[in-house]
């Protein structure tokens, strides 16, 4: 009895000296930690955020940024079904704890303690409505300390109904949706209130992991994780057992809906997120920011049209290389046999009622296509979450037979796809070489391979694929700087990565013209002066010698400079560099933007070996574009705020004026002043220049943009050693664009400048300027025309017949060709001409 007594003392001052130090524990804890505590109070007066938005130059929406998709609600509208499903999934004890569960604690101590991984979680809702508001969100003791002295406080300063209303407007619930309102309008398209007891459930299971349970990427998961909760609610009663019953049996019916964009501008879009956080920081995100580009709404789809067209048929040009995914299960049953269960170990055990539930319900969400023999659940929800890549469609092969395809696509259902379509799909073997043609559908691919599709004019389909090559367009208002439309690959939603701005790649031939802008500048050489085209051996610091050659690998001896550029000759342009010296040189290319720690001090400069990215480039051809005027590439034209459209940044770029004075500093356009930009080049040297590359289009490299049957636009093709990228760079004066063809792994892609990126440029030209007057600037006093010899490029004089016509500036005409015999003889002989003997004989 003694010894009874003893324990029953012992364990009662056990008892009392734990929860003592647990006190003292806490009460240090707050002691300590309080001093650094954010200030309740703020939460209620706490305001959702504004998502940032980036329109085109006219107002349309191109991207949002932030805590977009957010609705808020207050809590007399919350469905007490979500109440339920909520507080079943999160937190059980809600309306009764003071803001901490000691036990959920307790629980996920010990879960830590014996596996070092908690499952069950240990936050109550109210801590975390103070780690969403107030805290950030690293896993350490310190923040969860300061979590619960937080989640004390707010249940003593806020209701219930106050903390459990800031908790459904702040919650991450995937695909961009903060917020419970924001997600049933995301994933079902309907009101808080229209939603069904499974679909609130579905949504109540995506706080704990918004991408593992979400029922476009993991509809599976998602089910499981559903039906758990379901049970939670039949448990706590809630619901009754036959209305539970009904619940676990609905098929998945969520589907992605979303605001589209006005304007496919993706790669613009992050450029001006960047700018935005740059700029403004955090508060971008929240702040109401709006910021609108240069972009036109006009010019923008038609750069992603022609970019993702051009790439599309570069791969038809180059072979199939397989289905993206194969062995796809078709019906929503057999994909969850298949599917891990790591991260649902909670709800897995619990019950073996929850994986019976999910599976009855897989079953339930069986769906038929017509035409389709069973249950394609599974194709269904797995082209509903694969996005589509430009033009390019995902489609599921249902059948392959003899000459024809059946596939299985999102928005039309089964298609055909005949042998026109498919009889491209020579497998790729390398980058200059296809395997034999395919005799039948089922050599290219097989029922459950996931494939692109892409609509031809007349409704048919052709079997695609996303394009082994990437690209980029960029166009520029050459008079202001201002960019126009910008694409910076083939789909954004394929890769991020935007090569208008952020791949420096070799520029070329399209350098070349910048070579040759500065021999015409000095007055050194004149577009008659002739240059040997013929082999050259250079020291170029390295241990072997560099033995340039032109792309055709011959020679064509002395040559003038304008069929020289026309044709790109390798060889010619080196000798102009020589000539010029590259440091005159280097320095006179700082006037076009670029910088000389970007450009290689060598004479491969003059084959572009700089490596620039397209937008460089781009912006250098705006100055021949303008007439010689240093204007810089810019995207921003505003920034203005949500609640009271305050501007906070507005553009003032320096802008090209041929027609103004010389020290003119300002001038006016559509009522605003803009600072006037500088001149880096003279007029007259442009415009001869401008007049050289006409050329290139009407007999060089770029003839294929005599196809859009116009004047005024000039242009130069590039391509890199082992054909690495592709180039056309080209204007008029209101429009200047270049576009890129290349790998980003920089392998070859087996095609030059003028097969792989003109076609590109031709067709977004042809739209941007078409029913556009013809923009050709005026010959400058300064330019005069003579008649030259087309060998020797000297002048003839007016009693000389023959020759050709050329442009030249008035102080740089080249010098007489000499007579070599008597005006007498030549007269006598009655064969006036270049005054050579071999004219004569």
């Amino acid at each position: 009895m003694t010894f009874l007594r003893t324990l029953i003392v012992s364990l009662f001052f056990l008892i009392v000296s734990l929860v003592g130090a647990t006190a003292l524990a806490v009460i240090g804890a707050a002691i300590y930690f309080a001093p650094g505590l954010p200030d309740v109070r703020q939460l209620q007066n706490f305001e959702l955020s504004t998502p940032l938005r980036i329109f085109t130059q006219d107002g349309k929406l191109i991207g949002e940024f932030g805590e977009e998709r957010r609705m808020a609600i207050n809590f007399d509208e919350i469905p007490q079904d979500m109440i339920d499903a909520l507080t079943a999934a999160e937190d059980a004890s809600y309306f009764d704890h003071a803001g901490v569960d000691p036990r959920g604690l307790a629980r996920a101590m010990l879960q830590l303690t014996m596996s070092g991984d908690i499952q069950s979680g240990g936050s109550t809702i109210t801590m975390q409505v103070a780690r969403n508001y107030m805290l950030t969100l690293d896993q350490t003791f310190t923040r969860k300390i300061r979590e619960i002295l937080l989640a004390l406080q707010m249940e003593q300063i806020l209701n219930k109904e106050e903390i459990f209303e800031l908790y459904v407007n702040k919650i991450f619930l995937g695909n961009r949706a903060y917020g419970i309102a924001a997600a049933a309008e995301t994933y079902y398209d309907k009101p808080l209130a229209e939603l069904s007891l499974a679909q609130t459930a579905m949504i109540a299971g995506l706080p704990k992991a918004p991408s593992a349970f979400n029922p476009l990427a993991n509809s599976e998961r998602s089910l499981i994780r559903r039906n758990w909760i379901l049970f939670r609610m039949r448990e706590l009663g809630h619901i009754d057992d036959a209305t539970y019953q009904a619940a676990v049996q609905e098929p998945v019916t969520a589907r992605r809906h979303y605001t589209q964009a006005e304007v496919d501008a993706a790669y613009v879009s992050e450029m001006a997120r960047q700018y935005a956080v740059e700029r403004f920081g955090d508060e971008a995100y929240t702040g109401g920011y709006r910021v609108y580009t240069t972009i036109d709404s006009e010019l923008q789809p038609f750069a992603r049209q022609a970019l993702a067209n051009g790439l599309a048929a570069y791969d038809l040009r180059h072979g199939w290389r397989g289905p993206e995914q194969s062995d796809i299960a078709a019906s929503l049953l057999e994909a969850q046999e298949q599917t891990a269960t790591q991260g649902l170990e909670e709800e897995l055990s619990e019950s073996p009622e929850i994986r019976q539930t999910a599976r009855q319900a897989a079953q339930r969400s069986q769906t038929e296509v017509e035409g389709i023999d069973g249950d394609v659940s599974n194709w269904v929800q797995v082209l509903e979450r694969t996005p589509n890549y430009g033009l390019l469609q995902p489609a599921i092969v249902v059948e392959s037979s003899g000459r024809e395809m059946q596939v299985l696509t999102r928005d039309d259902g089964l298609q055909t796809v005949g042998w026109d379509g498919l009889s491209w799909a020579r497998p790729y073997l390398s980058p200059r070489s296809r395997g034999a043609e395919p005799s039948s559908a089922e050599e290219i691919a097989v029922r459950g391979d996931l494939v692109r599709v892409i609509e031809n004019e007349d409704g048919s389909l052709r079997l695609s694929q996303q394009p082994d090559a990437e690209g980029s367009l960029v166009a520029q208002d050459p008079q202001t700087g201002a960019i126009l439309a910008l694409q910076g690959g083939f789909d954004f939603n394929a890769s991020k990565f935007n090569r208008a701005v952020q791949a420096r790649r070799q520029s070329g031939s399209i350098f070349k013209p910048f070579i040759y802008l500065a021999a015409l500048a000095e007055g050194e050489m004149n577009a008659a002066s002739v240059v040997n085209d013929s082999p050259v051996v250079l020291d170029d610091g390295s241990n072997s010698l560099w033995r340039p050659v032109n792309s055709s690998r011959d020679f064509q001896g002395p040559m003038r400079l304008r069929p020289a550029l026309a044709r790109s000759r390798n060889l010619v342009t080196i000798r102009v560099l020589q000539t010029m010296g590259l440091d005159y040189t280097i320095n006179f290319l700082e006037g076009f933007g670029f910088s000389p720690t970007q450009l290689p001090r060598g004479l491969s400069l003059a084959l572009g070996s700089a490596s620039l990215t397209p937008m460089e480039m781009t912006n250098a051809y705006a100055v021949l574009a303008n007439g010689g005027f240093q204007v810089s590439p810019w995207f921003i034209e505003r920034v203005t705020r949500d609640d009271d459209n305050e501007v906070i940044d507005e553009a003032t770029p320096q802008v090209a004026c041929p027609s103004c004075a010389e020290d003119q500093e300002t001038v006016e356009i559509d009522g605003r002043e803009y600072p006037i930009a500088k001149r880096v080049v003279d007029p007259a040297a442009v415009y001869i220049l401008r007049d050289m590359l006409r050329d290139v289009i009407t007999s060089g490299t770029g003839r294929g943009a005599l196809s859009l049957n116009r004047d005024d636009i000039v242009g130069k093709t590039g391509t890199t050693n082992s054909q690495r990228d592709a180039w056309f760079a080209g204007f008029n004066s209101d429009l200047v664009t270049t576009v890129w063809v290349g790998k980003d792994s920089n392998e070859t892609i087996s095609e030059y400048g003028a097969q792989a990126a003109l076609p590109i440029w031709v067709e977004f030209m042809g739209d941007a300027l078409e029913g556009t007057p013809s923009a050709v600037p005026e010959r400058p006093e300064t330019v005069v025309t003579a008649r030259v010899d087309p060998d020797t490029g000297q002048r003839l004089a007016d009693g000389q017949s023959g020759g050709i016509t050329e442009l030249f500036h008035q102080d740089h005409l080249p010098d007489y060709q000499q007579r070599r015999i008597s005006r007498e003889l030549e007269e006598a002989s009655g064969s006036e001409g270049s005054g050579t003997a071999e004219s004569i004989f």
